[in-house]
């Protein structure tokens, strides 16, 4: 089984339970081709079910169109086909990091300036 993780705007998360299984996604959005869709395309995939309470609830954090970064296994399927399941979702810019240029090396960094005195 393979690894791996992509990054993509968010769109939601949906969780299901009947009986004693939970039937969780997380749905996605990625560049239309052209032909048969236009503006966002919506693409849904499955959650692991011994991860599905961690990721449906990731989602709830994030806002619409955010872009996330998906790790998912990849097992294989029917008809020598992949099957996508996600293990985590996380934000690719977490809040409050907002990006930052880096310092150049020797740059120093401004001082905040003192207090005043009273």
């Amino acid at each position: 089984m393979a690894r791996s993780t992509m990054e993509v705007a968010f769109l939601g998360t949906q969780m299901t339970q009947v009986d004693d299984t939970k039937y969780a996604k997380v749905f996605y959005g990625d560049e239309p081709d052209g032909k048969t869709e236009h503006g966002l395309s919506i693409i849904g995939m499955a959650i692991a079910e011994d991860a599905a309470d961690e990721v449906f609830a990731a989602g709830a954090q994030f806002a619409p169109l955010e872009l996330v970064r998906i790790t998912f296994d990849v097992a294989r399927g029917g008809q020598n086909k992949g099957k996508n399941l996600a293990l985590h979702i996380e934000a690719v810019n977490p809040k409050g990091q907002a990006a930052k240029p880096a310092a150049q090396p020797g740059q120093q960094q401004p001082k905040p300036a003192d207090a005043p005195k009273a």
